[in-house]
């Protein structure tokens, strides 16, 4: 196999859509796989909606997934010397031909068509004899459109789909420049994929209706067709397109909601293409597993709940130096000071990770230990800080205090103290204790949560509940 070349084209309209990262995902591997490159292009040829800011926020995405390309990022703005060359040459060998029906003359048309119940065609009305090239006119504006052939067939090779056969009497006479001169969407993506020297194009299965006209312009370009592989959709837990309806569909979304860039490429990998019963892999396990024969005919479907699963998992594994700095600016987004000591904020982390689904849900969790404002919540006090509790209380801050090392064994110790003394289960002063230092009855274990907040903390929080009781 010659050096295989894949490329993501996105237009920048918006965001990155996951079912767009989860494309370039499917090309990157598969030029990995192959020791071959992987290629960005921006098709930014829509003036209107292509902006600075959106082309920086699928390039802030790709980044921020590791989906590193080797060559570009190419934009197709800059290219329009090169599409003009190439119309010029189909004009020349009369494969293409200047058209001037307005846009009224061609709404016209389309809405007798619809009247009549036909499909709605460009009718040829300005299609020269076979061998005829028609001089372009001085006069009035003009489009120029592909002549397509108007018998036999045209045949998409599809690497996931099979072959899927196209009657060329159902496709038109495409337009490949307006009358403005700028080159069309399906007349820029192959002489780009030409270019570029593309050998595999793999997309959604929604391009598949352009992919016949496509095929015929490599053809009248002289080139060969590249290998073709249609992906199905990500379709919602209803079975309809994926939606703003059904949740988040950005991946920067997905990012300042605390998800992981290696759990949502796991997770989008697995919409549509599978490796035995494996659910979870490392980025250098799908290079080597990923092929275009284990890819799927039928869409997947989104899941919230599993995507989160998927990140519990890479979040529960990661290192906890890592997450220290991947936390920061999740602590600055809730308004919370950034604790200096990167070493105290890993055992925070470490107290929470097998908790938290999310960074945000890992932050949230952290309330208590990022800021000593804290609410303690009526019911929980009234069920757990009562009077009956305070002796107890008070010999755990007199044990506490008088720990010279503040170890969770030393404050093990200093609990299981207090409990013989009185007689206690464990529960009857530790939930008081929680309570008093969270605010709530939930936390990690509550010799880890003492030995996180340090000793000053803990002492100052108990003593505060103390005299709340009593009063």
């Amino acid at each position: 196999m010659a050096q295989v070349r894949t490329r993501f084209a996105p237009s920048p309209s918006g965001y990155l859509h996951i079912g767009g990262a989860r494309t370039a995902f499917f090309n990157f591997l598969f030029a990995r796989h192959h020791g071959g490159k992987f290629i960005l292009r921006i098709e930014d040829t829509d003036r209107e909606r292509s902006t600075p800011e959106a082309i920086n926020a699928i390039l802030d995405a790709m980044n921020w997934l590791g989906l590193d390309w080797d060559e570009g990022p190419f934009y197709q703005t800059k290219r329009y010397p090169l599409y003009e060359e190439k119309v010029q040459k189909l004009l020349s060998e009369g494969k293409a031909y200047p058209c001037v029906c307005t846009p009224e003359k061609l709404e016209a048309k389309r809405q007798l068509a619809q009247k009549e119940k036909r499909k709605s065609m460009y009718d040829g009305t300005c299609r020269p004899p076979e061998g005829v090239i028609p001089p372009l006119p001085q006069d009035k504006p003009y489009t120029i459109r592909f002549r397509s052939p108007r018998d036999g067939s045209t045949i998409v090779n599809d690497a996931v789909k099979g072959d899927v056969v196209f009657d060329n009497r159902e496709l038109d006479d495409l337009i490949i420049a307006r009358s403005d001169g700028t080159p069309t969407y399906n007349f820029c993506v192959v002489v780009d994929d030409i270019d570029m020297g593309i050998t595999h194009i793999i997309r959604g299965d929604d391009h598949l209706a352009n992919t016949p006209r496509q095929i015929l312009l490599y053809q009248a370009l002289g080139d060969t067709p590249p290998q073709f592989a249609h992906v199905p959709l990500i379709l919602g837990l209803d079975k309809a397109r994926l939606s703003k309806r059904h949740g988040a569909t950005s991946v920067t979304v997905y990012r300042d909601m605390g998800y992981l860039p290696e759990a949502i490429l796991n997770y989008l990998v697995r919409l549509g293409w599978s490796h035995g019963d494996q659910e979870l892999f490392s980025r250098e396990e799908l290079i080597e597993k990923f092929s275009l024969e284990s890819v799927g005919k039928s869409a997947g479907v989104f899941n919230p709940e599993k995507f989160l699963w998927v990140n519990f998992h890479y979040l529960k594994t990661r290192p906890l130096s890592q997450l220290a700095e991947e936390i920061v600016p999740y602590i600055v987004a809730k308004g919370y000071r950034v604790p200096q000591d990167k070493s105290w904020l890993e055992r925070m982390i470490k107290t929470l990770q097998e908790r938290s689904r999310t960074l945000v849900e890992l932050v949230d969790s952290a309330h208590f230990y990022l800021t000593d404002d804290i609410a303690i919540d009526e019911k929980a006090a009234k069920k757990f800080l009562t009077l009956e509790v305070s002796r107890p209380l008070s010999k755990l801050i007199e044990r506490l205090s008088a720990l010279d090392e503040f170890s969770e064994a030393n404050i093990e110790s200093a609990f299981s103290g207090v409990l013989e003394e009185f007689g206690l289960s464990m529960g009857k002063l530790a939930q008081p204790v929680r309570v008093a230092l969270t605010g709530s009855t939930v936390s990690p274990g509550i010799h880890e949560v003492i030995a996180v907040l340090g000793k000053e903390r803990t002492i100052r929080r108990l003593q505060s509940a103390l005299e709340r009781l009593r009063s």
